[in-house]
């Protein structure tokens, strides 16, 4: 098998805003298509963003599973904090230490997809 391309995709009910928002954080463009957005980086598509209109949010830890999540992986999480939360992300769990030398905090995408900002 010979995978040419991959790409992650999205369910949101609000693909404009599900697509801004990680154009933003990954320093993307959109192209946007009647029900199907593709955010482009550095003029390669990184994931896209389809229309379902009836997209149930997960509620994580508990209640609707999670879908998928990605990790982040930043050399500085206070100042990644901010901006993810300046796109429209939701902080779901606070890392107990951010000083530590490794660690994760979980937010939340605006369609509610959990996401995860890691460090060491």
């Amino acid at each position: 098998m010979e995978i040419t391309r991959e790409l992650i995709v999205f369910d949101a009910a609000d693909i404009a805003a599900e697509s801004d928002f990680w154009a933003g954080l990954l320093g993307g463009t959109v192209e946007a298509d009647d029900d199907w957005y593709t955010v482009t980086v550095d003029g390669e598509p990184r994931l896209a963003v389809q229309l379902a209109p009836d997209h149930v949010p997960p509620e994580w830890p508990d209640g609707t599973p999670q879908q998928i999540h990605l990790d982040l992986y930043v050399t500085d999480v206070r100042g990644s904090h901010d901006e993810v939360m300046a796109l429209g992300a939701r902080l779901l769990q606070a890392a107990e230490d951010v000083d530590a030398p490794s660690g994760f905090q979980v937010y939340a995408d605006p369609a509610g997809h959990p996401f995860c900002l890691c460090w060491g």
